[in-house]
């Protein structure tokens, strides 16, 4: 039987908790990959390198990037000479003003604060957006995954991917304010009611895995 999650709950606590968490990362570390809470570079790059996965490139495509933080993204696509549409949305105000200081006058590229200003694009990602859960309960958190997988599957045409930490990471090294998700039930979660073709990447030399979900 296929789980749903109810469209009546709210988040607006953990979105709120989140994006000062967030906010507070960027005031301190600035807009780098400390400020949206990587370890280094590399992985941030490598985060996109599986992500990125989903598309076709092979022709210009738009793309939502849920969780955008500062706007990394956009030098990552414009670096592979890519063309594309670009619309980043991120739960934390400062980081949206920080995107937007940072790219004022790329072509094609537009920062939104609100979740309902996503319009559909052909594709969604997103990076770290389900990792940080503070002090919300693994169940609400839960909820909260699924009902943003459902929303990413509602704003992508052609496909979406997102990253989570893995239940398989080193116990001595998991936190209580993260969550780690089963990657066997978020994959049968996007199979059973999102789309036939679904792809779990768990194969790259970080604590997490990605889902790669096309129409």
């Amino acid at each position: 039987m296929n789980e749903t999650v109810n469209p009546i709950v709210t988040f607006d606590r953990i979105l709120s908790e989140v994006g000062k968490y967030y906010g507070d990362k960027l005031v301190q570390h600035g807009p780098n990959f400390r400020g949206v809470d990587w370890n280094s570079e590399e992985s941030q790059e490598l985060r996109y390198q599986q992500l990125l996965k989903v598309l076709d490139t092979t022709s210009v495509f738009s793309i939502n990037d849920y969780g955008c933080g500062y706007g990394a993204l956009i030098e990552f696509l414009i670096a592979r000479g890519y063309t594309f549409r670009y619309r980043g949305f991120d739960i934390s105000k400062p980081m949206v003003d920080k995107a937007i200081e940072l790219h004022h006058g790329i072509e094609g590229c537009e920062f939104v604060s609100e979740g309902s200003s996503l319009a559909q694009a052909d594709y969604t990602v997103a990076s770290g957006i389900f990792n940080v859960r503070l002090r919300t309960t693994e169940a609400e958190w839960k909820e909260y995954v699924l009902y943003t997988i459902e929303r990413m599957a509602e704003i992508s045409k052609k496909g979406f991917a997102f990253n989570m930490l893995t239940k398989y990471s080193d116990r001595d090294r998991m936190r209580s304010d993260l969550y780690y998700a089963d990657p066997e039930y978020i994959f049968w979660f996007c199979k059973a009611n999102i789309s036939r073709f679904v792809s779990l990447l768990h194969d790259y030399p970080l604590y997490e895995f990605t889902v790669i979900v096309k129409k």
